[in-house]
């Protein structure tokens, strides 16, 4: 089962394959949205872009980004992810509110 290791929050969690990362860290009591993002968010659709995460280690074991990540995400470091489009299928490190 994977590692995933939230670097700001100094928590880790352990989850299942193809945890969708989003929801594991809001199950874990994880605030991965910044003000704005709290008051106006898409609820884990990819269509808002306020969850953005930096994949610090194991972008390996991410799925691959997706159309809604490309479209929202072209400006931004190759090792940004949203986090309601991301599954985890390994040990990963993260730092959330980039």
């Amino acid at each position: 089962m994977p590692n995933i290791k939230f670097v700001n929050e100094n928590k880790e969690i352990v989850v299942a394959d193809g945890a969708n990362l989003r929801l594991k860290a809001m199950e874990n009591g994880i605030e991965i949205y910044k003000f704005v993002g709290k008051l106006m968010n898409c609820g884990g659709y990819g269509q808002c872009g306020t969850c953005i995460v930096e994949i610090v280690e194991g972008m390996e074991n991410l799925s691959e980004r997706t159309q809604a990540e490309n479209q929202k995400l072209k400006k931004k470091p190759s090792n940004y992810r949203l986090a309601c489009q991301t599954q985890v299928n390994g040990p990963v490190t993260v730092k959330t509110k980039p």
